[in-house]
This record gives C-alpha cells, structure tokens and sequence, in this order.
C-alpha cells in the first residue's frame, strides 16, 4: 500500500463541539422555515446526525409543516 492516499471523510468544523443558545435557536428558526435537514447542517457546520440529535433533544421538529401530501393543491 505505499503511495496509496486513503480518501477519508472529514469531520465537520464543529465536531465533538456544544450546542451554543444562538446554534440551537438558529436550527428551531430552520427547521420552522422548512429548511431540509441537509441544508441546516451546512449552515450550522453540523453532520445531519447531528442536526437530528439536537433537534431530538430540544424537541424541535424537522418534519415540514403546512404541506400538502402528494403535492395536492385545494
């Protein structure tokens, strides 16, 4: 394996990092806007698994709201 470069992934800029108050009302006012989860964890520098933990753990739902199923239109 000489000269061979593994690929890895690299971890986010907040990795292992807290929660700060701004962080986690940003991500309420997100995921309020409809914001997909993959969008909010660019934004914040967090993985998605991240977003969705935190999100858990303040009981901030990400699912969207006000959307018609099958894109139904009245």
């Amino acid at each position: 394996m000489d000269g061979v470069v593994l690929n890895m992934a690299k971890e986010p800029s907040r990795h292992n990092k807290h929660w700060t108050p701004a962080e986690t009302r940003e991500l309420r006012d997100l995921a309020n806007g409809n914001t997909p989860t993959r969008v909010i964890g660019l934004k914040l520098k967090r993985t998605e698994d991240a977003v969705r933990g935190q999100a858990s753990k303040k009981n901030i739902s990400l699912k969207p709201v006000n959307q018609s199923p099958y894109n139904r239109k009245k």
